[in-house]
């Protein structure tokens, strides 16, 4: 991949100044999940956990197989409905909101395994991520009227800044099947950004990178906490959440064990009992 510029991210701005009590964190638009439950059939994936995510915040969620973390971001994103607790935006009441409904309160995520469409090129792929601001009707779009004419540039202008900010620009036309896996990584990250989002919920984001390819995603997340974007990193590369994160929350068998500094997570012995070992 190409050297990573200083990755210009088109998003909704939150005021500089850090929030300093719960009533300060949800006029900033805290991203808050309280007591959330989820379970499939007999078994109880998520149980009763509460996180939060504040603007510029970079949250990481830690935790075996099977302990409920990508759970946790299909809950946060809509993918799952919620059966117990709530899940709510700056105040707003989100337990309800659909999957199409959380982009357009500024929530975007990428996945485990990338999804793509292998047969459009990178810069159509990033440009998928901004299918909320467009609002040209069909025949509008099908005969390229002004309104359709206009949305398209403006999400190819958007899209190709983020290309060429994130280290892809020299790959925009190319099809996205023929990346490599850290090329269509870092894609999936600038269909993402191309939403405009507040909060980015990220499952698994290093895995399959080099050393090389993971400090390029670090210096990223990085860019996007100073623009005041919430990370949320769900990741088993621990030395990599630990140095990046602000705060870690550990999970075991969907419950919560352990949030707090990276340094309180990683020195808390039943943290180390259950997950990091000696």
């Amino acid at each position: 991949m190409a050297a990573i510029e200083n990755v210009p991210v088109p998003v909704h701005r939150a005021p500089a100044a850090q929030p300093t009590s719960a009533s300060t964190s949800t006029a900033l638009g805290e991203l808050r999940a309280e007591g959330v439950t989820k379970r499939f059939g007999g078994v109880t994936a998520v149980n009763k956990v509460s996180l939060t995510l504040q603007p510029g915040e970079i949250h990481g969620l830690i935790g075996t197989n099977g302990s409920g973390k990508t759970t946790m971001l299909n809950l946060l994103s809509g993918y799952y409905p919620v059966d117990e607790g709530s899940i709510s935006l700056g105040g707003q009441t989100l337990t309800q909101a659909s999957v199409q409904r959380r982009p357009h309160v500024g929530i975007a995520r990428t996945f485990q395994k990338p999804r793509l469409l292998g047969t459009l090129s990178v810069l159509d792929n990033a440009m998928l991520g901004g299918w909320k601001d467009t609002g040209a009707g069909f025949l509008s779009t099908a005969f390229a009227l002004g309104r359709a004419r206009r949305e398209d540039r403006m999400l190819r202008e958007r899209a190709s800044e983020l290309l060429h900010g994130i280290g892809l620009g020299h790959l925009m036309h190319r099809k996205a099947n023929l990346l490599d896996h850290a090329e269509q990584r870092f894609l999936e990250i600038a269909r993402g950004l191309t939403m405009q989002p507040r909060f980015i919920l990220m499952d698994e984001p290093a895995g399959g990178l080099t050393e090389h390819e993971i400090d390029q995603l670090a210096q990223i997340i990085t860019t996007l906490r100073d623009c005041r974007v919430g990370v949320l990193i769900v990741e088993h590369h621990t030395d990599f959440v630990f140095r990046i994160s602000h705060r870690v929350t550990t999970l075991n068998l969907g419950q919560m064990l352990k949030e707090g500094t990276p340094e309180e997570v990683r020195n808390d012995p039943e943290v180390i009992r259950v997950y990091l070992g000696a």
